[in-house]
């Protein structure tokens, strides 16, 4: 027996089936955009972890960071013994993040708890219930996060019921027919029918849809959005966990809008791999919850601050925002010129390396979620991980890392551009 064959049945034998794997196989070992098997098969990374390793494998700066932070210690429970590296990096978001005025920065671990934090944040500051999502939305597997997520398979199938006072609203996608005026028109009619705005404390957006289909929202709509919450004291909130941290061309996708939220969420790469996560916001906002109210055992965890502060010196130093424009840009326009040879292309969209491909059977609209997984499993075979995501499974999503070789790059453009090909 292989020893892939070896820990398949440990793992099928010793954890849940819920706990779902993409792979029929096992990585050994990584390194920047490539990782191996224990029998020594190389694959191409264009998954990073689900947008978590914008500095790709084992970054040298990254790793060197954790491992002095391990010579002096692991986890204090920062509300025990807090530590210096926790204002050092809070104050780095703080420098960074596109909100104008003072800022407060505080650290959990998973982006839904940065998502759950926020609506408590939110909640302490409005003394109201109500939150608005939108259709689409991802914002994580909790209970709570859950019932903020647009789409129910296979996140929310069986684990109801769900928190009340959260409403979901159209999500502007001229593709599948909804106009910025129909979602517009959506909003009132959950503050006419749902939740007046006087009991709404947030609004919640991803200002790039990640598992909803990298689906760009357009910049009209979060200002509108913008206006709505000034006009009704709501705390308007962007959701950065995986737009963030130069995956979009900038620092944060945020930038690239001309909006500013009241509060920001961020995760994934903030960390390059280690469990990290956190609510940047106003600092009145911020503020508002009693001493004591915000926290967690693992909550800012002195490794994965440790990861982030050398995460953001690489992001500046090596200048991967603008890497992540010549990659994206590289890819946007080799996949744009195979629409006529490749019909089931329909859209190559995305700022910067948060890309996405959508596919339709030819010559319709309809989702081909069909073909797409053939796509994924034809690259899977010649060596590219690519993951899928959308309402309907028809999209392709690449989160390469921003340091991946260009010799690397290109290979894995072939190898997707061959599949797509054969699954004509």
């Amino acid at each position: 027996m292989s020893q892939t064959s070896n820990v398949r049945q440990r793992q099928l034998a010793a954890a849940p089936r819920g706990v779902g794997f993409m792979c029929d196989f096992y990585i050994d070992h990584a390194k920047n955009a490539e990782f191996w098997t224990p029998e020594g098969k190389r694959y191409i990374d264009f998954a990073g972890g689900i947008g978590v390793l914008n500095t790709g494998h084992l970054h040298p700066k990254v790793q060197k960071a954790v491992a002095d932070q391990l010579q002096k210690f692991s986890h204090t429970c920062f509300n025990t013994v807090p530590y210096e590296l926790y204002a050092k990096v809070a104050e780095k978001i703080n420098a960074r993040a596109p909100i104008a005025g003072d800022k407060r920065t505080m650290f959990v671990t998973s982006g839904a708890e940065a998502v759950e934090n926020a609506i408590k944040i939110a909640r302490a500051y409005t003394k109201r219930r109500g939150v608005i999502a939108f259709n689409g939305a991802f914002h994580g597997r909790t209970n709570l996060t859950m019932a903020l997520t647009g789409k129910i398979a296979p996140y929310k199938v069986d684990f109801g019921p769900f928190p009340a006072d959260i409403v979901h609203a159209p999500y502007p996608n001229a593709m599948r027919g909804v106009s910025i005026e129909d979602a517009l028109h959506g909003l009132h009619n959950i503050f006419k029918c749902h939740l007046a705005p006087s009991d709404v404390a947030a609004i919640i957006i991803e200002v790039v849809q990640g598992e909803g289909g990298f689906n760009v929202t357009p910049n009209e709509f979060l200002r509108a959005l913008r206006q709505l919450a000034d006009e009704h004291g709501i705390v308007l909130i962007f959701d950065e966990i995986q737009s963030g941290f130069a995956r979009s061309g900038k620092m944060f996708a945020t930038e690239l809008t001309g909006v500013q939220p009241d509060l920001m969420t961020i995760a994934k790469s903030l960390a390059g791999g280690f469990p990290l996560s956190g609510v940047v916001g106003k600092e009145a906002i911020m503020n508002a919850p009693v001493v004591g109210g915000l926290g967690g055992t693992y909550a800012g965890s002195p490794l994965g601050l440790a990861a982030a502060d050398a995460v953001i010196d690489v992001i500046e130093e090596e200048k991967l925002c603008e890497r992540a424009n010549i990659l994206g840009n590289r890819l946007k326009e080799r996949f744009n010129n195979l629409k006529e040879v490749i019909p089931s292309i329909a859209e190559v969209r995305g700022p910067g390396s948060m890309v996405a491909i959508e596919l339709v059977k030819p010559g319709t609209s309809e989702p081909d979620a069909e073909r797409t997984k053939k796509v994924q499993q034809l690259a899977l075979e010649n060596g590219l991980m690519i993951l899928t995501c959308g309402q309907y499974y028809n999209v392709i999503r690449c989160l390469y890392p921003l340091t991946i070789e260009d010799h690397v790059f290109d290979e894995a453009l072939n190898i997707l551009e061959t599949a797509l090909r054969q699954a004509q």
